[in-house]
């Protein structure tokens, strides 16, 4: 399996994008994801925000990453799409990124829906919105061979059986599922059997540990958290993601294990990125 890291580690060190890659070059990470923006943001022009515009030129970016010897393994365009601007905004936004993704060398674009369930919809009037919204995406991700994963962080995306409803939406090979170990345990989910039953539609994962306090403060009552707040393996998660990595293991998955907790400016995510390589170590997994 190839181990990743998405930027927003850096979030609260007001790191810049290329500072990202440093960091991946040092540490010998050679995959990364990171948010799009969709226009101009002040705090991102100065340089204090790990992310990634649009405007930016997607080639020469490539080429300034594979100077770094890093790539991408995919682009954050997790607009909620179950919102009932989700049409209006999240649509132009994600077949935007997934066409700037293509020219970034990107092979995976994120998605989801809500923390919170919509207001003014029942359960079938947001899967039909949805599902019409994800028609639209899908044309342009066929056309530029592009993975459009659903990642569970909502509402519906934390529910089983409204993701396996939304796996349903199309029948095209391009609509996959971004796992998250964290988000799945704080909904009150048991990750590993939330995995054992989309395990063959991962695309793309999300590590993400839970500290005990987030877990005793939010379980159940959310339904996503943005970082950990603790390492790999320092949380009430850590066995969780072990039997994750397994699963995965045995189903074959040679895709990207992406690092999702505070970075701390860097111990934090170091100290995880040591405790992932060990785990992988002791259950005869590869890093490739």
């Amino acid at each position: 399996m190839k181990i990743g890291f998405h930027t927003d580690a850096f979030n609260s060190a007001y790191w810049s994008f290329e500072k990202c890659l440093e960091w991946a070059q040092k540490n010998g990470v050679h995959h990364i994801e990171c948010g799009l923006i969709d226009g101009v943001s002040w705090i991102h022009g100065l340089g204090y925000q790990p992310h990634v515009a649009l405007y930016e030129d997607p080639v020469l970016l490539r080429h300034k990453m594979e100077r770094y010897g890093v790539r991408f393994s995919q682009v954050d365009a997790a607009y909620p799409l179950s919102q009932a601007d989700g049409p209006l905004r999240g649509v132009p936004y994600v077949m935007k990124s997934i066409a700037w993704a293509a020219q970034a060398g990107s092979p995976c674009v994120d998605t989801t829906d809500g923390l919170h369930e919509p207001a003014g919809m029942n359960h079938a009037e947001a899967m039909a919105m949805m599902k019409q919204s994800y028609r639209q995406i899908l044309e342009v991700a066929e056309a530029h061979g592009i993975i459009v994963n659903i990642e569970p962080h909502g509402w519906f995306t934390t529910n089983p059986d409204a993701m396996a409803e939304m796996l349903a939406f199309s029948k095209s090979p391009y609509l996959r599922m971004n796992m998250d170990t964290g988000n799945t345990f704080i909904a009150g989910r048991d990750p590993v059997k939330f995995l054992r039953k989309f395990r063959r539609r991962v695309s793309h994962v999300h590590v993400k540990d839970v500290s005990e306090s987030l877990a005793q403060k939010l379980r159940g009552q959310d339904t996503g958290i943005a970082v950990s707040q603790c390492a790999l393996g320092g949380g009430v998660n850590g066995e969780n993601i072990r039997k994750c990595l397994a699963l995965l293991r045995d189903q074959g998955y040679g895709g990207v294990l992406s690092i999702e907790c505070e970075g701390q400016g860097g111990p934090m995510i170091e100290e995880s990125l040591k405790w992932l390589r060990g785990t992988l170590k002791e259950l005869g997994i590869d890093e490739i």
